[in-house]
């Protein structure tokens, strides 16, 4: 049975509601672990600002049994199965966070406050784009960042990749693997040094020295009669337009990490950004918080994501189990 009851009380006008487990974000890392724990008859609950990082994408890919089912699509599924099994879900945003004695006390940008035992921050990243003019307005279409999400949509076709950090190298020689006409545009001279270019050079991909002055778009009609918007060619600085089915671009990874520095984290820098750092099982250095997704992975896909939810929350619930033995075994005062 739970070992925490939910008590609700309105003594200034707003909700104080105090739960074993508060899960801020509710992508698939948040929604994992709040199964994981409600399947443990854990009063769980998940505070979702409603800002899923792969919103734009037509599908989400390597799930298995889901293969390419529209990542919203996923959510609501998910958020289902939470509510299923006794979970609850709260459209808010967490705006403040502090320990008080053996809970943790969020603040909600509603007015709301939640109580909790433990914590578990599966707050995700944002990417920051590339200042290239067109590119946010066909990211998870026809402009991509990661060959396992969405290459294989995009194999044999005409793939530019547009170099503006060190990743860039790298991505288009998992590009090369998929299509035999991926070229390389330096729109950052200092992203590609002598090593990456023996490398592209050596997998037979074309590299362009010529920044990139924006991405043509043109207006589109899907099968349901929506419209969207098209890649309809790179035009780079000098005039020239590059026909193209797809560009790669490097987003910068910025992790949403507000909510762990306020606890009194310091985040840990890695060569691809800054990241909570996590031990086994999602523990942080901030005893009773855990952490899991692309706020501790920063190349975590979906089902990465996943996994490290569900193990996030079984420590969660083993280590309120533990918890509660010890109380029942302090000698009373």
């Amino acid at each position: 049975m739970n070992s925490t009851t939910d008590s609700t009380s309105t003594e200034t006008g707003s909700a104080t509601v105090d739960h074993d487990v508060a899960i801020i974000g509710g992508g698939s890392a948040g929604l994992s672990a709040a199964t994981t724990l409600a399947r443990s008859l854990r009063s769980v609950v998940v505070i979702d600002g409603g800002e899923p990082r792969n919103a734009p994408a037509d599908g989400a890919h390597n799930v298995l049994g889901q293969e390419g089912i529209p990542p919203l699509e996923l959510l609501a599924r998910g958020r289902a199965e939470v509510r299923g099994y006794g979970g609850e879900i709260r459209p808010d945003t967490v705006v403040d966070a502090r320990r008080d004695g053996d809970r943790f006390v969020l603040a909600l940008e509603s007015g709301d406050t939640v109580r909790a035992r433990r914590l578990l921050l599966a707050t995700g990243l944002v990417d920051e784009l590339p200042d290239i003019p067109g590119v946010a307005e066909l990211l998870g279409h026809d402009a991509l960042h990661c060959p396992y999400c969405h290459g294989y949509e995009v194999r044999g076709s005409r793939i530019v990749v547009l170099a503006t950090s060190p990743m860039s190298a790298h991505q288009a020689l998992l590009f090369g693997q998929l299509s035999d006409a991926v070229t390389v545009v330096a729109h950052s001279a200092e992203a590609l040094g002598e090593q990456e270019r023996a490398n592209l050079g050596a997998a037979g991909i074309t590299v362009i020295d010529t920044a990139v002055e924006r991405l043509r778009i043109r207006d589109d009609v899907t099968d349901t009669g929506d419209a969207i918007a098209r890649l309809d060619g790179v035009e780079l600085s000098d005039g020239t337009v590059l026909d193209a089915d797809a560009v790669v671009v490097a987003p910068r990874f910025v992790v949403r990490g507000d909510l762990y520095e306020r606890l009194g984290g310091t985040l840990a820098q890695t060569p691809m950004g800054a990241v909570v750092e996590t031990g086994p099982m999602g523990a942080t250095a901030i005893p009773g918080v855990w952490a899991a997704g692309n706020n501790t992975t920063l190349n975590a896909v979906v089902t990465v994501a996943m996994g490290e939810g569900v193990s996030a929350g079984a420590a969660i619930n083993a280590d309120l189990v533990m918890a509660d033995v010890q109380q029942k075994l302090a000698p009373v005062a």
